[in-house]
């Protein structure tokens, strides 16, 4: 037989490959030695461009701050635990037995000792490397919670139960209690990896003859118990004071924080009976290596697991069972009170003054003669909705574009100050045609602000401009028009060098052309750090692209929120930043809130959550350092400069220990409040996400009785917003408006909510906080509407609005029978002459057109007044049918100083000369003009048109201040009584 070697090749035969070649071997380790330098010059590009990002802003301290914060945390805490597991593992061998007992068992773990033998030592160091680098990151994270501990200020308030600062539990107790989880992971991960070596050399024995554990192997674990269980014991300690700020639900309240009856008087002292018997099972562990036996220890551990069960939990549930809920109330009130007391100081809202509220269902002329001025600032411009028109009307470009949402601010002074909407004319990249140029090179900036009044609109229904145009102008002056930092300008720009980017294309179609000359940015100079940023951004062209000369500067991070996020990475930041245009400049104004999540007995809420309503969408979240929170301050007014980037971190609560530690842990980021320009301080308002917080917890916390609190029986409810689609709950809406307070003379700036009692929709209470820089700021007014009161709340005025006959034709008309889409504007609740004033504009957007436009205005007054009209003042004056106006009017005494309204007088000529018979021009004119303002107001009021009536009044305010000033501060002639307040709010239409 004859047989045949099979072929050397096919699939049945395996080809034996040597080892690759020498050029291979060193192709595969450049390849791997490139592959090592890439990751860190990526590392470094990030570490670098951040230093450099920071030097730029001049915040530079935040930023060596932080990484000598996080790498002394790194380096401590992961040199300390890798010595103390490496210094466990090493005890371990040390202590193995000389000779391993002849057993299956260890025959099998010789193969293993034989081969790790050559590699202990670094087997040593390797494992206790990486698990110090693991605990070395993780501490790196708590680099807050270190710097708050280490620069703490006393809060100069102690809590109700252990008569502590608020500071201990704020600042000192994270702390403690990040060591103390520190230690317990240090000796676990020690306990864990010396039973593993003391196994491996048979220290530690499951099969055979003789002693399961050696001598040595049996004092070192019942050391490390012992350790573990006095740490424990050091837990049960720290967990007492820990019951203040533990969160719950109780009473509806899902972050209820605090101690009940049950925690003072169960739990309270089983915390401290089981730190002693802790205590006593340590020293049981302790001396196990002397007696040489685990009986007792594991007996003193038995007996503390039973401690934990019966004295920690079934002990508490018999007192709450058989103690508490007999009689719940008597118990449980006198904590309640104490959670009252913390979280109405916590949240601000310890001085909130609640008035008892009986709307009117009708009114007089006298009753609205005190409300002129709310009246006259209704307005009817919705931010939310006239974006598409400014965009349409004042875009001018098609690189250019608004908010979704615009903003309210004042500007003007006199009777010229006024409410009004405000947007930027920001860059949008959408409208050019996108390469990498164009992007980064031409179209860099936006151009201007466009104003309207707040409460006009013209005969089309569109906005009244004061400032509009490309290049802007009106009433704002001169100023500093390009918008190189913004909302929507997110990507990065190169600007400076010999770069020419396009400023504005006139109307002729010319591009103007122009070179940034602001201060902001990175230079690109070096190319090193061209390399890094090609990196950071992804784009290889900044290594080589042409465009880039000298002299060029990189700018990024440009929304205003990214910056003050950056530079103060300890604030949450308000989700809505408002531009402000003074001194030349344009500015963005941003909230910053300092927070904190151990106040004692304050109870918790979580902010993403409590301030989520029905423009969340359009707006923006808040941005928090953390979600769940006791305590928050609006300590920080920051400023982001729209042309240069500059931030400017100013401190508005000078009382905030919060703000104060972060100041020391970054001194000289934080500007004193003195500092704040003259021109922007009129600009700053009350924040909507710290008010947003406040009604949130005033829905319950406006009960400031236990026992009342207890009953549940007075819960609000914020509701739902009814022209919204969304069924999320209604915004806050900034007005000028005044309480019906006999403290409060005048309307003033302010930013209003209403309630709803829960799963009801009438109205439950109305609210308002002075909005204003003042001596009020702050102060937040609630009129609580007796509960029988019938008072219609929001979806129930939406539902009379769209229940009447007369306004479901009028509106079938306005949508041309399907060929339109209206809209409703924000739904305005006011206190007006004794009574409740809802307003809400209706825009309309017919088929194919780009914007709405204001066509009706909707009013109800108390439950059946319900007018749809054109105008405000036609609304007004059919729910105001029934206030007919005396024969003849009053008007104020001296400005600013409304009197109690007296019987109709002829009024004096506010014409007197001065004392010693001249007249000087200056008074001459003031004293006409304060004329022409009564004669006006008389004609309005005779008319009952109150929106003329709050303008004429406010004019004659300023024209008898003028004439004051005139005569050297004598006071000037004027009618004999009156009751209208003045203000500084403009006309309506």
């Amino acid at each position: 037989m004859v047989f045949q070697m099979p072929e050397r090749s096919g699939p049945g035969f395996r080809r034996r490959v040597g080892p690759p070649s020498r050029r291979a071997r060193v192709a595969l380790l450049t390849l791997g030695v490139l592959a090592v330098l890439f990751l860190l010059f990526v590392m470094f590009a990030g570490f670098w461009t951040d230093w450099l990002w920071f030097r730029s802003v001049r915040y530079s301290s935040v930023f060596t701050t932080q990484l000598w914060t996080k790498i002394g945390l790194f380096a401590v805490f992961g040199l300390l635990m890798a010595v103390i597991v490496g210094f466990n593992i090493w005890l371990a061998h040390r202590l193995r037995p000389p000779l391993s007992a002849m057993s299956v068992e260890q025959q099998s773990l010789d193969r293993y000792r034989s081969g790790l033998a050559p590699f202990k030592r670094w087997a040593l160091i390797g494992v206790s490397l990486v698990i110090g680098l693991v605990a070395g990151a993780a501490a790196s994270g708590q680099w807050r919670t270190w710097l708050m501990w280490t620069n703490a200020t006393s809060f100069g308030e102690k809590d109700a139960q252990f008569g502590m600062d608020v500071s201990f539990y704020a600042f000192d107790l994270p702390f403690y209690e990040f060591l103390l989880g520190f230690a317990f992971s240090a000796v676990i991960v020690s306990l864990l990896t010396s039973a593993l070596v003391h196994y491996l050399y048979g220290g530690l024995r499951l099969q055979g003859p003789g002693r399961r554990a050696s001598v040595g192997a049996q004092g070192h674990l019942a050391v490390l118990l012992g350790v573990f269980v006095l740490l424990k014991a050091v837990a049960y300690w720290l967990d007492r004071y820990a019951l203040a700020v533990k969160t719950g639900s109780y009473k509806g309240v899902s972050g209820w924080t605090g101690l009940r009856y049950v925690d003072a008087n169960a739990f309270l002292p089983a915390k401290t009976i089981l730190f002693f018997v802790a205590i006593i099972c340590a020293v049981l562990f302790f001396l196990t290596p002397v007696r040489r036996t685990w009986a007792p220890a594991l007996i003193g551990l038995g007996l503390m697991v039973l401690s934990a069960v019966l004295i920690g939990g079934l002990y508490p549930a018999i007192v709450q069972q058989f103690q508490v809920k007999p009689n719940e109330q008597a118990k449980e009130t006198p904590y309640i009170q104490k959670n009252i007391d913390a979280t109405r100081q916590a949240y601000g809202i310890a001085d909130a003054q609640t008035t008892q509220y009986s709307p009117q269902a009708a009114t007089t002329a006298d009753a609205l003669k005190p409300d002129a001025q709310t009246i006259a600032d209704i307005r009817l411009l919705d931010p939310n909705i006239v974006s598409p028109t400014f965009q349409s009307i004042e875009q001018q470009r098609s690189y250019y574009a608004f908010p979704n949402t615009l903003d309210v601010d004042r500007y003007g002074s006199g009777t010229d100050k006024q409410d009004t909407v405000i947007g930027l004319r920001e860059l949008d990249l959408n409208g050019v045609q996108r390469n990498w140029i164009n992007d980064h090179f031409k179209y860099t900036h936006g151009y201007g602000a466009v104003v309207a009044k707040g409460n006009q609109v013209n005969d089309k229904g569109q906005p009244v401009f004061t400032e509009s145009g490309l290049p802007a102008t009106g009433a704002l002056g001169d100023y500093e028009q390009r918008i190189y930092y913004g909302e929507k300008t997110t990507s990065y720009s190169i600007v400076g060098g010999s770069n020419q980017e396009i400023d504005y294309t006139t109307e002729t179609g010319e591009n103007k052309q122009y070179q940034y000359t602001g201060n902001s940015g990175v230079s690109l100079d070096n190319p090193i750090t061209r390399a890094a940023y090609a990196v950071r951004f992804a784009e290889p062209q900044i290594l080589y692209a042409g465009a880039i000369t000298d002299g060029a500067k990189v700018i990024y991070n440009r929304t205003p929120k990214e910056r003050v996020e950056k530079v103060a990475p300890w604030l949450s930041i308000d989700a809505d930043p408002y531009p402000v245009v003074q001194d030349g400049r344009v500015v963005w104004v941003l909230d910053g809130y300092t927070t904190s999540d151990g106040y004692p007995f304050s109870s918790k809420t979580t902010l993403g959550t409590a301030t989520k309503d029905s423009l969340t969408n359009q707006r923006g979240e808040l941005l928090t350092v953390a979600n769940q929170v006791n305590y928050i301050r609006n300590s920080v007014k920051a400023t982001v400069d729209a042309y240069t980037g500059e931030v400017k971190l100013y401190q508005w609560d000078d009382q905030d220990p919060v703000l104060r530690t972060w100041m020391k842990a970054f001194p000289g980021t934080v500007e004193p409040k003195a500092d704040i320009p003259a021109a922007l301080l009129p600009h700053l308002r009350y924040p909507q996400d710290m008010f947003k917080v406040q009604r949130d917890l005033l829905g319950q916390y406006h009960v400031t009785d236990s026992n009342s609190f207890f009953n549940g029986s007075d819960i609000w409810q914020i509701p739902v917003d009814p022209t919204s689609d969304t069924k999320q709950v209604q915004p806050p809406y900034y007005l000028t408006v005044r309480m019906p307070d006999p403290a409060v003379t005048s309307a003033s700036f302010s930013l209003t909510t209403t309630f709803v009692p829960n799963g009801r929709d009438n109205l439950a209470a109305f609210m308002a906080v002075d909005a204003d820089p003042g001596p009020d700021y702050g102060k937040i007014r609630i009129l609580k509407i007796p509960g029988d009161s019938k008072t219609l709340g929001p979806n129930l005025v939406q539902s009379q609005f769209n229940s009447r006959q007369e306004v479901a034709s009028q509106i079938y008309a306005l949508k041309s029978g399907g060929d339109a889409e209206l809209e409703y504007g924000n739904l305005l609740t006011l206190p007006v002459g004794g009574g409740l004033l809802n307003v809400e504009p209706v825009y309309v957007r017919g088929r194919g057109a780009k914007y709405p436009t204001l066509q009706k205005v909707l009013a109800v007054y108390g439950n059946d007044n319900v007018a749809f009209e054109n105008t405000l003042e036609d609304a007004l004056k059919k729910v105001f049918a029934g206030a007919a106006p005396p024969t003849t009017p009053t008007a104020p005494s001296t400005p600013n100083t409304p009197t109690a309204p007296t019987s109709p007088t002829t009024p004096t000529s506010p014409t007197t000369p001065a004392p010693g018979g001249t007249i000087s021009p200056e008074l001459q004119k003031a004293l006409g003009d304060a004329e022409k303002a009564y004669n006006d107001s008389q004609t309005a009021f005779k008319n009952g048109d109150w929106v003329a009536y709050g303008n004429a009044q406010k004019a004659l305010g300023d024209a008898l201040k003028a004439a004051d000033a005139a005569r050297g501060g004598a006071p000037a002639a004027a009618p004999s009584a009156g009751a209208t307040p003045t203000g500084s709010q403009s006309p309506h239409p």
